[in-house]
């Protein structure tokens, strides 16, 4: 897919769940190194956020493309977007398939989900995710304009021991 071809972005269906559920490991294996993490005994990544799909606070956003073995629509991309019960959006996680990546995908995804509710939007990334840091500014720039958001560190809660979390937030 080129910079230019259309991204076709898809609420998830009620027969996808199981589906994001498997892309959620992969999401955990690469926030793995970041976040110290381990696979528990049965070879899986924590899942606590994605075991509460469907939840009505949650939306979940799918981006595919044809396979290129197959040809089958197949999924390159996810983003779950919380806070339906809230005034303020937030991007709960969002993944994009390493193959994808260098197609932009990531940034034309993120802009896409954030343009389908405006208003006031929270985004949090690690702060040893350098590239999650560059990308998450750069998108909130696109997104928001360069006078309407600002970054702040807060600490993780439970986890006194690692550095604090940053936090995008538009400006109201």
């Amino acid at each position: 897919m080129g910079n230019s071809e259309r991204l076709d972005v898809r609420p998830i269906g009620d027969h996808e769940w199981e589906l994001i559920r498997w892309l959620w490991q992969a999401y955990r294996a690469d926030m793995a190194g970041i976040v110290g993490a381990l696979p528990y005994s049965d070879g899986r990544y924590q899942a606590r956020k994605v075991d509460r799909l469907p939840h009505p606070d949650t939306a979940v956003y799918l981006v595919w493309r044809p396979h290129p073995n197959t040809g089958e629509d197949s999924p390159v991309a996810f983003a779950l977007v919380e806070g339906f019960d809230t005034e303020v959006r937030s991007i709960g996680a969002f993944w994009v398939a390493p193959a994808a990546r260098r197609d932009r995908v990531g940034k034309r995804f993120a802009l896409n989900v954030i343009g389908r509710y405006p208003g006031q939007w929270t985004i949090t990334f690690q702060h040893e995710n350098i590239v999650a840091a560059e990308f998450w500014r750069q998108v909130a720039n696109a997104a928001f304009g360069p006078e309407r958001w600002f970054e702040e560190r807060r600490p993780v809660p439970g986890r006194p021991g690692i550095p604090p979390d940053h936090w995008i937030r538009t400006v109201s």
